[in-house]
């Protein structure tokens, strides 16, 4: 019903800068938090930045001053603003949306994107 797709992953150097797209698409009518998270190896699944549909943001204290979390209404699309990057944000990072559909007007549901691989490496 609903696709989620990132864009914008790769290799960084230390101190380098990316920026992470994802568009979601299909029966969509209304999305509310968007945000991302990120998982790296041997590790579990971690938030790292959400946005309400009214632009009220949410950090982890890790990627604060460093990340930056915004999105595009008329797009259904949130981005990830990628500053500093260190070693230790090497991760698989994934989008997630929670998503009114137009087949369920009453129930709000969880949609993730495939992910897409960063690596912070000299």
């Amino acid at each position: 019903q609903v696709q989620l797709v990132e864009s914008g992953g790769g290799l960084v150097h230390p101190g380098g800068s990316l920026t992470l797209s994802c568009a979601a698409s299909g029966s969509i009518f209304r999305i509310n938090t968007m945000g991302w998270y990120r998982q790296a190896p041997g590790k579990e699944r971690e938030l790292v930045a959400t946005i309400t549909s009214g632009g009220t943001t949410k950090y982890a204290d890790s990627v604060k001053g460093r990340l930056t979390i915004s999105r595009d209404n008329a797009k259904n699309t949130v981005y990830l603003q990628m500053n500093s990057l260190k070693p230790d944000d090497t991760a698989v990072y994934y989008c997630y949306s929670s998503v009114v559909t137009t087949t369920n007007y009453g129930t709000v549901n969880g949609y993730w994107g495939q992910g897409t691989q960063v690596t912070v490496s000299s």
